[in-house]
């Protein structure tokens, strides 16, 4: 019996023992199973932890990068010159790309943008305005990542070039006359003030010519004021024509034009004026059905023998103009020699 009871008290430990060492075992393996969790969760935070730094450090690079072409678009459109602007986003783009070349190719170059085109070598880029093509920019030796960025720019510069086009149009309008294309009264006598300046500074000889259309009322009693307009317009064109690029041609109020000639005596003044009359003698004028002939008297005063200050100046090519009506018309008339 004491046998017995020793026999089954072993057998109860020995369950007891199997029991807790299955208990054990299974706790054992939630618990590794729970740090396996726990380690890759912590693994994951910091993947995610090394993720949002990536992230971190490529929005401030973006940030960087978008703030970089805020500044140079701001330097960029300041410039009113088309030149300096090339020069400015040349230059920019250099600081910010990878490139062997930029060029600029105006428009009318297409041959060239098409040869271009088609060589590996070169990224073209198509400058478009709001109504047409300004032109193109031509990269060379640019990798693929940076082409972004360089359309970018080739943006700003196309909105600079837009903007020094329209600054060029209005700057044209405001100095020009609308009807004979020649300079407005206020900016002819602004650049006759300065020729005058230089030509006291330099001691040098400067010529004005006063310009009157013959008979002009006459014209516009006879074939009204739209012919008078193309005369008016005709004659613009003629003095244009027959002066030289450094020449000041303006319309002086009606059908009286002005040309400031530097450099130029009084010899040299006739000879020039010569030239506006003859051609304006010689050239037929078609307005609308009619077709007509006009002329021109001209009076040339001379600084610094006639005088030197403007007004002075201007005073005595109109009476020199004035005395060459009387005398007929069609003729030339200087100041001072009868």
């Amino acid at each position: 019996m004491t046998l017995f009871m020793i026999v089954l008290v072993g057998l109860y430990f020995l369950l007891v023992v199997y029991w807790v060492k299955r208990f054990v075992g299974a706790w054992q393996s939630r618990l590794e199973e729970r740090v396996t969790k726990v380690n890759d969760s912590y693994h994951q935070l910091l993947k995610k932890k090394d993720d949002l730094f990536k992230e971190k450090g490529d929005l401030r690079d973006e940030a960087l990068r978008i703030f970089t072409l805020y500044e140079i678009t701001k330097e960029i459109t300041k410039t009113l010159n088309e030149e300096d602007a090339f020069a400015l986003f040349q230059q920019k783009l250099k600081e910010n790309v990878q490139l062997e070349e930029c060029l600029f190719i105006d428009s009318a170059e297409e041959e060239d943008v098409k040869k271009m085109r088609t060589s590996p070598e070169y990224f073209v880029i198509s400058l478009q305005g709001r109504k047409r093509r300004l032109g193109y920019v031509a990269i060379k030796g640019i990798v693929e990542y940076d082409k972004e960025i360089a359309m970018i720019l080739a943006g700003q510069f196309a909105l600079a070039l837009r903007r020094v086009k329209l600054y060029s149009e209005i700057e044209k309008i405001a100095i020009t006359d609308s009807l004979t294309e020649l300079h407005t009264r206020r900016y002819f006598s602004e650049r006759f003030y300065e020729e005058i300046n230089r030509t006291k500074l330099r001691k040098l000889k400067l010529s004005l010519l006063m310009i009157d259309v013959d008979y002009f009322k006459n014209c516009n009693d006879q074939y009204g004021h739209l012919t008078g307009d193309q005369i008016l317009r005709e004659i613009g064109k003629i003095i244009k024509e027959n002066i030289r690029a450094i020449d000041i041609g303006g319309r002086f109020g009606g059908e009286e034009f002005c040309v400031v000639l530097p450099d130029t005596d009084k010899e040299g003044a006739q000879f020039a004026a010569e030239r506006i009359r003859y051609a304006t003698e010689t050239t037929t004028i078609k307005a609308y059905d009619t077709s007509l002939t006009v002329t021109v008297s001209i009076g040339i005063a001379t600084a610094p023998d006639d005088g030197i200050a403007a007004n002075e100046l201007i005073d005595k090519a109109d009476w020199a103009l004035y005395r060459a009506k009387k005398q007929g018309r069609n003729r030339i008339c200087c100041f001072g020699v009868y």
